[in-house]
């Protein structure tokens, strides 16, 4: 195929963070998608079990996996619809099926949303995990110190890692992150069983009223979706793998993605089942907020999430600092230079640092941003534009089981961001502000 981009156009492709490089392997695929998925989600899945009960919660982590891996794959698959053509961004893929301006405006709010949520959110986890380190060590030994500090602390890491400029950059960043999501994982159940049933464990409904039950269950829908965040950047992290038509980018990205997903499930299904288990409806928005012994166990584990989270706040700001930085130098006509992308990346980190310290309802938020932005962008937004562009005969197999994804995807737009508001005025009106 023929590159018709002048110079100057080429020029500022090499230089954006996500046509910059494509040299990436299948397992960077692998350990990218990891590291966006498996976060914060894992930490707070036995909270939403607690909400949930055993037959639906088993349910919905049952579901969910299997929705995700199947939209997952058809953005995979649309990535290369078009011979001669990629779609490396979610909103090009959007323009696509639905046109160039209605593309934009159905793709980029949602997508904006998730992953500066999900770095907001980051940004509260990383801070509550030093915190927790910091009470570990010091206990009745040390001065309490703010929340606040430990988020700054936590924020000013990412002061110096979001100049590096693309997804291969950042690769050593993720891998180390993907390990210690699968180490932290796997020290949250094993820690949970070593600590036993508790003597006062009970499964039953976490909240006296009817209402505050169904309002739970719903928070509890948005806590699910939010454990499967990768679709927000899986465009973006194929960019990165070479292509050819004789060797095309989906082969080596859906083999990443495979071994993603069986991460993904040894990951969850035991933080989720195990913690329920062991702690019932008692059992912390944070898995690790319920465990104090081994100390020492508890200390690595909480800093294992911090370095992951440190990965996965880098993944999802990079296609938040491509959009940024293609408005600036293609559309304001800005000079594609370092200063322009360190200017760029301090403030983005600045403001999410200072939301996070305004809100930090690690609970709540989790349940709003799952249901309101993760829920379309995930269950069913892929599976809207896999119709819209292939136009599967009505009632044959690919149509239904677009149309289910979608049905509960919508169902679970609605009702989570209910039951999650909820949880964040609660959370609001306990908690003290810089305190």
């Amino acid at each position: 195929m023929v590159d018709e981009r002048s110079k100057k156009e080429k020029n500022v492709d090499e230089w954006l963070p996500i046509t910059s490089s494509r040299n990436a392997k299948w397992w960077y695929s692998a350990f990218h998608n990891v590291t966006a998925m498996v976060g914060a989600g894992v930490l707070s899945l036995p909270y939403a079990m607690a909400h949930l009960g055993w037959g639906a919660g088993v349910t919905v982590l049952i579901i969910s996996w299997i929705i995700t891996l199947y939209t997952l794959w058809q953005m995979v698959e649309m990535h290369e619809m078009v011979p001669g053509k990629r779609f490396d961004r979610y909103h090009e893929l959007g323009q696509h099926a639905f046109g160039q301006k209605l593309g934009l405006w159905i793709v980029v709010p949602q997508q904006l949303v998730v992953e500066v949520g999900v770095d907001i959110v980051y940004m509260v986890t990383g801070g509550k995990s030093l915190k927790k380190v910091h009470d570990l060590v010091c206990k009745d030994n040390c001065k309490d110190f703010k929340l606040s500090y430990f988020i700054m602390i936590f924020a000013s890491v990412h002061f110096g890692l979001s100049h590096l400029p693309n997804f291969n950059s950042i690769s050593g960043v993720s891998l180390a992150a993907a390990l210690m999501s699968l180490s932290y994982s796997i020290i949250a159940w094993v820690a949970s069983v070593s600590k036993g049933v508790q003597a006062d464990v009970d499964y039953g409904p976490t909240d006296a009223s009817r209402s505050g039950m169904v309002f739970n269950f719903f928070s509890a829908l948005g806590d699910v979706a939010f454990a499967y965040a990768g679709h927000n950047v899986v465009l973006e992290i194929q960019a990165t793998i070479p292509s050819t038509p004789e060797k095309p980018s989906k082969g080596p990205m859906w083999k990443g993605v495979i071994v993603a997903y069986i991460v993904v499930a040894v990951c969850y299904f035991p933080v989720a089942l195990v913690g329920y288990w062991m702690f019932g409806n008692k059992v912390e928005d944070n898995i690790l907020l319920s465990l104090e012994k081994p100390t020492w166990l508890i200390i690595m584990a909480n800093m294992f999430v911090v370095v992951h989270v440190i990965g996965s706040y880098q993944i999802f700001a990079m296609p938040v600092f491509d959009m940024i930085e293609t408005v600036l130098v293609k559309k304001l006509m800005f000079k594609p230079t370092w200063y322009l992308r360190s200017i760029v990346r301090i403030t983005y980190v600045a403001l999410t640092m200072f939301i996070a310290i305004c809100i930090p309802f690690f609970g709540g938020l989790l349940g709003f941003f799952g249901g309101f932005a993760f829920a379309p962008t995930t269950y069913f937004l892929p599976c809207i534009m896999w119709l819209a562009v292939y136009k599967p005969k009505k009632f044959s197999l690919s149509w239904c089981c677009n149309w289910v994804c979608i049905i509960l995807g919508v169902a679970l737009m609605i009702l989570a961001p209910i039951g999650a508001l909820r949880a964040i005025i609660l959370q609001a009106k306990s908690y003290k502000f810089f305190s």
